[in-house]
């Protein structure tokens, strides 16, 4: 489990691509700290497995699934890429629940200044903007922000100058792809409610029964 705050930003330094999957090498320092092989990090907030460890970096392996649903296939050598580790366990929750899990893409379609910050409008598919509400949470290429704004064709985001600093979002043009992950909590909650009710058994009859 991740929870959006990115710790650092990493630099793709090579790619291996092959017909059946893409290997990863990202030139990183903070998020190798107390990382084994085996170990999780989100990549522009799709996590991965570290398959190798280097003194200056990591490498991780990309399957295709992960590819089609991701914008992780158009990184190339130089590409800057926001990096977290998996959240420990007794380490603070300073974003909120992001599996690594990505439902989609979305594309920026602008930037504007408002005061000492951005808000940043994405376009996004109807089955993604259904669990977007405004003053909700959504990760970003695994930045963890609020909603501002939601309509039926997109949503904006407001970036304070922190924000921008330490993360990638700000790099995007209009047109470039982003990784989208809703908030699991709205997922759950409108599967359970679409669930079949079940019977607990205990029926009027029941309770007259056994002396209620």
């Amino acid at each position: 489990m991740f929870t959006g705050i990115v710790e650092e930003t990493g630099i793709v330094s090579r790619l291996e691509n092959t017909p059946a999957a893409c290997r990863l090498y990202i030139q990183a320092r903070t998020v190798l700290e107390g990382t084994r092989i085996g170990d999780s990090i989100a990549v522009n907030g799709v996590c991965l497995t570290v398959t190798d460890l280097s003194a200056g970096g990591f490498a991780a392996d990309v399957m295709p699934e992960t590819l089609r649903r991701s914008s992780l296939g158009a990184l190339r050598s130089g590409s800057r890429v926001n990096l977290e580790r998996a959240m420990a366990a007794d380490g603070r929750f300073g974003g909120h629940i992001v599996a690594g899990h990505i439902d989609g893409t979305g594309k920026i379609s602008s930037h504007r200044p408002e005061g000492n910050a951005v808000v940043v409008t994405i376009s996004a598919a109807p089955d993604i903007l259904r669990y977007i509400v405004e003053k909700g949470s959504v990760a970003i290429d695994g930045i963890s922000l609020t909603v501002t704004r939601v309509t039926g064709t997109d949503f904006s985001v407001s970036l304070i100058p922190h924000t921008a600093k330490e993360t990638t979002l700000l790099s995007k043009r209009a047109g470039d792809v982003v990784n989208l992950e809703n908030d699991i909590i709205g997922k759950y909650v409108e599967k359970l409610l679409a669930a079949p009710a079940k019977s607990s058994g205990i029926t009027r009859e029941f309770l007259f029964e056994n002396g209620f």
